[in-house]
């Protein structure tokens, strides 16, 4: 199973206590210990302001951190969880990722889903559609991707976006696009755009959750004529592994006073546990098919769940 590791952003609070003036080479300190330490990506999150509750803590922009993480890594590959679509133009998104691209050396993932963080939509003056809406303006953006990083002048008329002729230069080293994520749990619809476009999905769930998702997957790639086996099935999770039961206790009180969430929320997910208790329980998520871990290590500025993971590499 390949894994994959955030950095440090603010959005989940995880900058927390760090002076403002140290917080930059927090990050970039942390993403050269993911490399160094062999996993096989970085990842960022798409948000513009703290969660659970919005305060003026900072939190670093998403494709800020891409351009920057593209020249101060050197072969770590490199995502998002996830890009939120309607925040950025897909045409214009499409031009900034494929710089990227060629910036990295061939080292993006590109990960995209509809959004739903009301409360940010409103905040910075974005609409927010139905769901429904979001979601069909989710797809024309994947159909612009496609044909902006495969054809020279593209042309397409939809509904929420058009593009005529967007010449889109340098294009991505990877052929034919940088891997496309379709990113999100909706079984009717995102699963279905993901066994029509996408290369890999995404979900945060259980076991018997990551099996469902699969199952349901599975069918919309036979009424689309897809090649089920064709799509990376990948889990996004909390990781916070203890050395004991004590030590666990120990690091769930520390997040648990400084993001404002329940020791409960924390206990409540599949791979916080025991070193033994997390590895066990990723061997099932193998069991069922999954091929890529992308996890969030909350304490990965003061603890040690991250050198505790990369055993596994």
């Amino acid at each position: 199973m390949k894994i994959g590791v955030f950095v440090p952003q603010g959005w989940r609070m995880d900058l927390n206590g760090i002076e403002q003036e140290n917080q930059w080479n927090t990050i970039l300190n942390s993403a050269n210990r993911i490399e160094e330490l062999n996993f096989e990506s970085i990842w960022v999150y798409d948000h513009f302001h703290t969660v659970p509750l919005p305060t003026q803590d900072p939190t670093y922009e998403c494709w800020t951190l891409m351009s920057a993480l593209s020249q101060t890594t050197s072969k770590v590959r490199l995502g998002q969880m996830c890009t939120c679509n309607s925040y950025r133009n897909p045409a214009y998104l499409t031009k900034v990722a494929s710089n990227i691209d060629v910036m990295s050396g061939g080292r993006l993932e590109y990960a995209i889903g509809a959004g739903w963080y009301d409360h940010e939509y409103k905040a910075y003056g974005y609409e927010y559609p139905t769901a429904g809406i979001r979601l069909k303006m989710l797809e024309e953006s994947l159909q612009i991707y496609k044909l902006m990083t495969t054809e020279d002048t593209p042309i397409f008329n939809g509904e929420y976006y058009q593009i005529d002729g967007a010449i889109n230069q340098p294009k991505p080293i990877q052929k034919p696009y940088p891997p496309l994520w379709v990113c999100g749990g909706g079984e009717k619809v995102t699963l279905k755009l993901l066994a029509k476009y996408g290369d890999y999905g995404n979900w945060d769930v259980d076991v018997d959750g990551f099996r469902n998702k699969s199952q349901i997957l599975k069918k919309h790639c036979e009424e689309q004529n897809r090649n089920y086996d064709e799509i990376g099935r990948t889990l996004h999770t909390n990781v916070v592994i203890g050395d004991n039961k004590k030590d666990l206790q120990s690091k769930i009180s520390k997040l648990a006073k400084y993001t404002n969430l329940p020791e409960d929320y924390y206990y409540e997910r599949p791979l916080i546990g025991t070193k033994d208790e997390v590895f066990e329980t990723l061997k099932s998520y193998e069991a069922e098919g999954c091929s890529y871990l992308i996890a969030y290590v909350p304490d990965i500025v003061w603890g040690d769940t991250l050198d505790i993971l990369s055993e596994l590499n």
